[in-house]
């Protein structure tokens, strides 16, 4: 056999490596991480027929220019780290001058981690306001076995990680629906957050809202006075729905008439939906499994699918 030339070798090592499904974070991001490899082994695979290098000088893996791009990982630093429940902590990222990261609201962005060697992407929704500038926040649920976890526990102030984006989001017009209902389990407040903050910072916005939260127990809220502030605007309800709290009597007063010690069920679904004002469009972000119970609930209260945005 005829051994490699340093020629075809050289190329072999200039070659796109095809990502691993740990790379995907299967949020349905345009592009995803496949996209962009095959859009570079496109390019590898010119360069080549042409035999010229010159063609992949394009190729950015990683931007530093500190602007958020969907295609290229951008280094931003991380400026804090708070732990708000045993799990659960909101980090906050430097963004250079007063620069804001312009995302459109509920929109996620992708985390890239490399744990043992292994490369993971994960997507979170930043919790900041759109229009905060020189940083941007993202609550993150760590979880015991999760390789991403792993990786972001050892974050400290200071240490650079890479993010891409923006992806998704929800098309939120100001009085476009008379009522939004959001269900929200756990870290699916995330994308929440936003909405209901440019709803309250928009003296023009009239949107009822009605946030249901459902956590395990009464600990376990995130964001809580957060929450407390916005539940003062006279558009906006907040409801808690706690799993495994046995009772109410052990938490404040303030809590206590809006917060109901059960699962989020079919009974307790079409009384938050007869509640509401208006006939609601709803927002739902969880878990899958509490994505599909959610609109199984919601049918059997009335609501159609049309009426509907899972993130």
């Amino acid at each position: 056999l005829q051994a490699m030339s340093d020629n075809e070798q050289d190329w072999l090592a200039l070659k796109p490596q095809e990502p691993s499904p740990s790379q995907c974070c299967g949020s349905g991001c345009k592009p995803c991480i496949y996209d962009v490899y095959e859009k570079e082994l496109a390019q590898w695979e010119r360069a080549k027929a042409m035999q010229d290098k010159s063609l992949l000088l394009g190729k950015k893996e990683q931007s530093n220019n500190s602007e958020l791009n969907p295609d290229t990982f951008t280094a931003f630093s991380v400026s804090s780290v708070e732990q708000l429940t045993e799990d659960t902590y909101q980090y906050k990222f430097e963004l250079p001058g007063n620069s804001s990261l312009r995302l459109s609201l509920g929109q996620h962005i992708v985390l890239r981690g490399v744990v043992n060697g292994l490369e993971v992407q994960r997507a979170y929704t930043p919790i900041s306001p759109r229009n905060a500038e020189g940083y941007f926040e993202v609550l993150i649920k760590c979880y015991e076995a999760g390789l991403m976890s792993q990786y972001i526990k050892t974050w400290k102030r200071g240490d650079v990680v890479f993010w891409r984006g923006p992806f998704g989001g929800f098309p939120y017009q100001p009085n476009k629906h008379g009522e939004l209902l959001m269900l929200a389990s756990g870290t699916g407040l995330a994308p929440m957050i936003p909405i209901l903050q440019s709803i309250t910072d928009d003296e023009e916005d009239e949107t009822f809202v009605t946030l249901v939260g459902c956590f395990p127990t009464f600990d376990k809220i995130y964001l809580k006075p957060l929450l407390q502030d916005l539940a003062r605007y006279w558009n906006i309800r907040i409801y808690y729905v706690l799993s495994q709290e046995t009772s109410l009597e052990k938490l404040p007063w303030s809590y206590q008439e809006n917060t109901y010690t059960s699962r989020l069920n079919e009974d307790l679904m079409k009384t938050i939906v007869n509640s509401c004002r208006r006939k609601p469009f709803v927002l739902i972000c969880g878990s899958s499994s509490f994505n599909e119970d959610m609109s199984r609930y919601l049918k059997a209260a009335g609501i159609e699918e049309n009426s509907c945005f899972v993130f």
